[in-house]
């Protein structure tokens, strides 16, 4: 972590068609893809994709260059992966990607042979950007300062004098320096949130192989699924059948059992199952070729029928996001997926989920659609375009009530409306 030196960019004479992706499928997984004649994506293609994405938004907002500490938008600028988790409370890996293209990458120390398939997205390897306390101790200002100084060499080297920097997420010290050294330092995240926003035709086929991967693993786990079990034995079935796939992680812990549904966002633990209840989830996973699959389904375990008001409350939510999926199509405006469409009566208002769609890719990305009680004027002036991907939301919770119903489904913006991406079964229980 204590070189600050310049690296030569890294193997140029390699070909194209060795670059890797760190979260490769394995096996088990290209089998399953195989026999539903899922297309593979080219990950070289959604590497030069997203580089470019970046860069067009740097220029679209005049800025000279990014500097990310987000290690999302590092993985989306350049690939880079490794550590990734941890890097997320140890921001020891940072990126400059100028409005050319050209890039440098700060990272873990001896770290060349895992960034080495990306030399044609990474011009130059440093270390030193770590500017927190656990790494650096009484010296992060220093730290801060030796790091500072690199980036002004770098956009004197580019010859960017205007000095107009974005960044998405520092240490305060670090932004502190940066300030001192007269960039004029603009919103980052804004940058990386609309480059991510638009999925190229290869990463939607990377999308759809990992959708097919998670819902195989749902499938696994809800065959497995009896009463007796603790609601952290039916979690881990999901984490495993995600790993054994070459899944990465799952953000939540967002399964819950019986009365404990209600309220929502109560996290799985040693609760057992018992026979006849409601059991409900969020995937919230990072699966294959690192793609979110983010849906929820609710299963009725036991050897009675669901009460009716569980089904009436099941046929709602139902209701609820096939109806707003309805309302997806290029060239709509994100206060009509709020205003329009189904709308939830009085008795759920309370307790409704906190957004009605959301964007999809790497993890919940932007827009961020609330329902009208939420709704802020001119926070999300935009339209859906070709090519976003949105999970749309259903969680039917009656306050002080004994049980909830979560539905989410993920969506493409097509050219002429909408594509559902998920196919797994509603529980015909609740719809008898």
């Amino acid at each position: 972590m204590q070189s600050t030196s310049f690296q030569k960019k890294i193997n140029p004479g390699k070909s194209p068609e060795k670059i890797s992706v760190f979260s490769e499928p394995t096996d088990m997984a290209l089998k399953e893809w195989q026999l539903k004649g899922l297309e593979l994506p080219d990950i070289s293609i959604i590497n030069s994709y997203r580089k470019e994405r970046v860069i067009r938004q740097l220029q679209e907002n005049n800025v000279d260059a990014v500097l990310l500490f987000d290690p999302l938008n590092i993985r989306y600028a350049t690939g880079t992966s490794n550590m990734l988790l941890w890097n997320t409370h140890n921001p020891f890996r940072s990126c400059l990607v100028f409005d050319d293209g050209y890039c440098i990458l700060w990272d873990y120390q001896e770290s060349n042979h895992y960034v080495e398939s990306n030399y044609l997205y990474i011009d130059e390897v440093r270390t030193g950007a770590s500017m927190f306390y656990f790494a650096k101790g009484d010296k992060v200002k220093s730290a801060a300062e030796n790091f500072s100084d690199q980036v002004g060499q770098a956009f004197k080297k580019k010859g960017k004098h205007s000095k107009r920097l974005a960044i998405d997420k520092i240490m305060l010290d670090g932004f502190k320096s940066l300030e001192n050294k007269d960039f004029k330092i603009e919103n980052g995240e804004k940058i990386m949130e609309h480059a991510r926003s638009i999925k190229s035709a290869e990463e939607i086929k990377a999308m759809r192989c990992s959708i097919s991967a998670c819902e195989t693993s749902m499938h696994i786990m809800e065959n497995k699924t009896k009463p007796g079990m603790t609601e952290n034995d039916i979690w881990s079935i999901l984490h495993s059948e995600n790993i054994k796939r070459g899944g990465e992680w799952i953000e939540t812990r967002l399964l819950s059992s019986g009365n404990k549904t209600n309220p929502w966002f109560q996290e799985c633990g040693s609760r057992v199952i018992q026979n006849n209840e409601i059991v409900a989830f969020d995937t919230d996973l990072v699966g294959c070729y690192s793609i979110c699959t983010d849906i929820s389904r609710t299963w009725w375990i036991g050897d009675q029928e669901p009460t009716n008001e569980m089904k009436q409350d099941y046929h709602i939510a139902l209701d609820h996001i096939q109806q707003n999926s309805e309302l997806v199509a290029p060239g709509v405006h994100f206060r009509d997926l709020t205003f329009k469409g189904h709308q939830l009566e009085e008795i759920y208002k309370k307790q409704q989920y906190s957004c009605r769609f959301h964007g999809v890719g790497l993890c919940d990305e932007f827009p961020l659609i609330t329902y009208p009680e939420d709704y802020e004027e001119g926070a999300f002036d935009y339209v859906l375009q070709p090519g976003m991907t949105l999970c749309v939301e259903a969680l039917i919770s009656r306050e002080n009530g004994n049980f909830s119903i979560k539905l989410e489904d993920q969506l493409l913006v097509t050219e002429s409306g909408f594509e559902n991406l998920t196919s797994y079964p509603f529980d015909e229980q609740f719809l008898n």
